[in-house]
């Protein structure tokens, strides 16, 4: 009897335990379900539409005013207006070394007022971009494409002498002395150096066209000059042919 009684609690106990993990799983199925049915999170319209107001200010020489604006990106002009002053408020920022300001009737991004004396500065301090006459382009490819090289081997290559050319380079930094060569009379050998790749927009000397780029690059002007002589000469060989035909 007694043994009866436990088994019928244990049934017991096995079916409120099936009825509560059925429950569970029942819950877990509705929630997977609600997820599944929620839309997935869309790309943040008001986020993209402040990047591109931005970045239309940015390139602009002139102030855009918010008519401009609102026509161009086909937006509504309350809703250029509210990003714009939300763009007001993260630029007037102190870490923040621009403004977006609304000047003339339109937004224009600037540096602020009180770092105008540090931009100067700054400014004046750069170096003029680089200018360099045939000769010391003629030179510094030479270098590029052979260094380490001496003097003497460059001369060879361009047919002329180049010592104020290579201290021209030498001045610019844009070539370096890279030790002498084991010859005779131990020349110094040169190499181009890092600010040559900054001022030609290099990262290394690997993006350097190679010499078959180059013999491409030739052709194609060939051809280009090929094809724009004839087509200045046709008219005149025409002229000339009915000139004959009529004599």
């Amino acid at each position: 009897m007694e043994e009866a009684e436990q088994a019928a609690g244990a049934a017991d106990e096995v079916a409120q335990t099936g009825g509560a993990q059925e429950e569970v799983d029942s819950q877990t199925t509705l929630f997977i379900a609600e997820a599944a049915s929620e839309p997935a999170p869309a790309v943040d319209q008001a986020a993209t539409l402040k990047a591109v107001i931005e970045a239309a200010i940015y390139i602009t020489d002139e102030p855009l005013t918010v008519d401009q604006i609102a026509t161009a990106i086909d937006q509504p002009i309350e809703r250029v207006k509210e990003t714009l002053k939300q763009l007001v408020e993260e630029y007037s920022a102190p870490d923040r070394g621009l403004s977006v300001r609304e000047l003339a009737g339109g937004y224009k991004i600037s540096t602020k007022p009180e770092h105008h004396e540090s931009i100067r500065r700054f400014v004046k301090r750069l170096q003029p971009p680089v200018r360099l006459s045939l000769a010391a382009l003629e030179t510094l490819a030479v270098i590029a494409y052979k260094q380490p090289i001496t003097a003497p081997e460059i001369m060879d290559i361009r047919g002329v002498q180049g010592a104020g050319v290579l201290k021209t380079l030498l001045d610019r930094k844009l070539i370096a002395t890279a030790g002498r060569k084991n010859v005779l009379g131990k020349p110094i050998m040169y190499k181009t150096t890092r600010e040559f790749l900054v001022q030609f927009g290099l990262s290394s000397l690997a993006e350097l066209p190679t010499l078959k780029e180059f013999e491409e690059l030739g052709r194609l002007a060939m051809t280009d000059l090929t094809t724009t002589d004839s087509e200045e000469s046709t008219p005149a060989t025409d002229e000339a042919a009915a000139q004959a035909a009529d004599a």
